[in-house]
């Protein structure tokens, strides 16, 4: 497992890498929410009442900042996430 920090606009975030047989799970962690790739169920998420944006298509950190979110939590949507802005841009509203 790799895990870095990402300095943000609004805050640091920390980055969870776990190589997989294929594709690394990659979850980029900020204050009020996460970051995660396709890996990860977006529906579960909501169930347990976080706060996530999912990204697909990634297999970098850097991927994921760069990446379009296709998958919101009602929880992010509250904080003006929404499908099509910019990963980096959904973590930045998570500070």
């Amino acid at each position: 497992m790799l895990i870095e920090q990402i300095p943000l606009e609004n805050g640091c975030a920390l980055c969870l890498r776990f190589e997989m047989q294929k594709y690394p799970l990659l979850v980029i962690r900020a204050e009020k929410g996460f970051l995660m790739c396709g890996y990860l169920n977006v529906s579960a998420a909501e169930t347990l009442g976080d706060t996530a944006a999912k990204v697909k298509g990634v297999q970098s950190f850097e991927d994921m900042l760069k990446a379009p979110v296709v998958e919101v939590t009602k929880f992010a949507e509250e904080l003006g996430i929404e499908v099509g802005i910019t990963g980096r841009e959904a973590l930045e509203k998570m500070f």
